[in-house]
């Protein structure tokens, strides 16, 4: 915080506070005149359905919370950060908090961790209890994009079916969690024109063995095999090393509609799954790999 905020901030503090300590006591006490009725309080002039209001002074207990409210606001300002750039007697800060909290609880919790970490991805499925523990992690963190049954959504894998961009054996699920993916679909629509794309997008849905227009197909082949087997291969089948997709077994990232197709082409698709290594240790990422590689086990 730079030092004219700090001051300001100090400021804006003292100033409510003796404001309002000023408030409470200038209204402490009320004046009774001549013309005032003997033991009647004074009145505001205020009428409200024939009820007149009275000039009272708060009761005493009521005047009394809020001059503890004020005793309060001090205390607190000489404890906790809220007085400008000054930290506070305690020193408290929300991330050292947040710190703490980390700390206790890795305490308490890494032995049940820890415990399965040598245990292989295939016998860690077997065992019930680290199943519920695997479980409540991917709820947790993965839940979010990939739904809580693993079925994935729109522009979010499917992890509970045999497809994978980047290999499905519990080494490629386990980088794949730790280290992230980052998926690029170039967008070929200035490059090959609106005619080609249509085209290209027909000879895939033949690769797929769907119903196309068998000469645009065949247009589309040359296309295809120019700009798009690269990376998808010649058969169409994708290559787990870049994260190319299987173009012929009927199963879509983005959809795979005729309209949806023909836009992956045109326009491009970018992925990205973060990176976990910074979130999550390595003793959950092996209980999320087991999680997830039984997810594509029972189908």
């Amino acid at each position: 915080m730079s030092t004219f905020w700090s001051i300001w901030i100090i400021f804006m503090v003292v100033v409510t506070i003796a404001g309002c300590t000023w408030l409470l006591f200038a209204n402490r006490k009320v004046e009774v005149t001549k013309e005032t009725e003997e033991g009647e309080a004074p009145k505001t002039g205020h009428v409200y359905d024939g009820i007149e209001e009275y000039d009272n002074p708060l009761p005493g207990w009521w005047f009394k919370m809020f001059v503890g409210t004020v005793i309060f606001a001090i205390g607190y300002l000489a404890l906790y950060p809220g007085f400008g750039s000054y930290a506070g007697v305690l020193g408290w800060t929300q991330v050292g908090q947040w710190q703490e909290e980390v700390a206790e609880a890795e305490a308490k919790y890494a032995p049940l961790y820890a415990q399965y970490s040598n245990t292989p991805v295939e016998e860690l499925i077997a065992n019930p209890d680290a199943m519920k523990m695997s479980r409540r992690l991917f709820n947790n963190n993965c839940s979010v994009c990939h739904g809580s049954d693993g079925r994935g959504s729109y522009g979010f894998p499917n992890l509970a079916d045999s497809d994978w961009l980047y290999g499905g054996t519990a080494d490629d699920i386990k980088t794949t969690i730790t280290h992230g993916r980052q998926g690029a679909m170039p967008a070929w629509g200035a490059v090959m024109g609106e005619e080609a794309v249509d085209n290209v997008a027909e000879y895939v849905f033949k690769l797929g063995g769907r119903e196309h227009d068998e000469v645009k197909a065949t247009a589309g082949a040359q296309t295809f095999a120019t700009y798009c087997t690269a990376c998808h291969g010649a058969d169409g089948k994708g290559m787990t090393m870049l994260g190319a997709p299987n173009l012929a077994d009927g199963i879509w990232l983005y959809g795979g509609s005729p309209s949806l197709v023909r836009h992956s082409i045109r326009n491009g698709r970018n992925g990205n799954m973060p990176a976990q290594a910074d979130k999550l240790k390595a003793e959950k990422i092996h209980l999320l790999t087991a999680y997830v590689y039984n997810l594509s086990k029972n189908q």
